[in-house]
């Protein structure tokens, strides 16, 4: 059995991309990564991996040059009313990662999806959307909502958590937080979170309408072999938070192929399983903001509490929109 993680070390493992405005980082993102762009603006979208970056097929839609991967327009392709150029872009991007999927050039495009992600601009305006699957090879950030669900009476918290299903291609096997998904264009995030509980945990919307909207999470991490396809994609993510007291009666169950059970962890034994690196990395990192948020970890039992807590709120380098 490997050595247990504290919760910096489940921190550090979440938010992993390195900050650039201290000692231990070396060279600047813009030395290190392609910068995703727009043709014309100013802004990075997301970081490309230099590598990822040049398996890309030379194309009208994509030009490379000096350390940046701009998608690109020709005068006129695009309408000026800004909405309409949105789907104009996403059309063009989908039909030409279709034909990158088809030629087998990327493993993560095996997991695809057919659900489309938002990219904004300076002004949270929406430029176009993307697949899915795609997300991480362009380092875009993207949206999400996690709920923890679970009992309370007069001297515990119990918290409701899934094990994911040992044949998902992205972190197979590990504990889960009681319902996660991510946001699609267009997509409010209560009512994704609705969706979401009704698909993962058979938990109806009369129940999930008492859900609590407790704030966002974000968090800048690079991806390892866990989560499928290839490793050292970026992947910065906004997370919609929300708790859920669930009456005792109330018994989440899986309701997809997401999950293969769900336990109903004590406080120690949801810490002892995220010691363990049991939890998906970004599900650790949810329940200790939601230990920080209780009460339950504090700067009296936390030595290392300042940094943890200011490290679940990072900034993030991109542009953002209000899902």
């Amino acid at each position: 059995m490997g050595s247990l993680k504290s919760n910096l070390d489940l921190v550090n493992e979440c938010d992993n991309f390195p900050y650039f405005d201290i000692p231990s980082a070396k060279g600047l993102p813009s030395e290190r990564y392609f910068k995703f762009k727009l043709e014309g603006r100013d802004e990075a979208l997301g970081y490309v991996l230099p590598d990822i970056a040049r398996k890309f097929p030379e194309s009208k839609v994509f030009n490379r040059d000096d350390g940046s991967m701009e998608l690109i327009f020709k005068p006129g392709d695009v309408p000026t009313d800004p909405k309409q150029a949105a789907v104009c872009r996403t059309k063009v991007l989908a039909a030409y990662l279709q034909d990158v999927r088809e030629n087998n050039i990327f493993q993560v495009l095996t997991g695809w999806r057919n659900e489309l992600y938002p990219v904004y601009g300076l002004n949270r305006e929406l430029l176009f959307s993307m697949e899915r699957s795609a997300s991480a090879l362009f380092g875009i950030v993207t949206y999400g909502v996690h709920m923890t669900a679970y009992t309370q009476n007069s001297d515990s918290i119990k918290i409701w958590t899934p094990r994911r299903s040992p044949t998902k291609q992205t972190y197979p096997g590990m504990m889960d937080n009681t319902v996660a998904g991510g946001l699609s264009t267009g997509e409010r995030p209560f009512g994704c979170l609705i969706r979401e509980s009704m698909e993962e945990a058979s938990l109806p919307e009369a129940v999930v309408r008492s859900a609590k909207a407790c704030g966002t999470m974000t968090y800048f991490h690079v991806r390892d072999e866990r989560a499928g396809g290839e490793v050292g994609l970026c992947q910065p993510e906004c997370q919609y938070v929300y708790d859920l007291v669930l009456p005792e009666d109330v018994v989440p169950k899986p309701g997809d192929n997401e999950a293969v059970d769900f336990q109903l962890l004590s406080i120690s034994e949801a810490q002892e399983a995220m010691a363990a690196g049991r939890f998906k990395p970004n599900c650790a990192l949810l329940l200790l903001e939601f230990f920080v948020r209780h009460g339950i970890v504090t700067p009296e039992n936390e030595p290392d509490y300042l940094e943890l807590v200011s490290r679940l709120h990072r900034r993030l380098e991109f542009p953002m929109g209000q899902s």
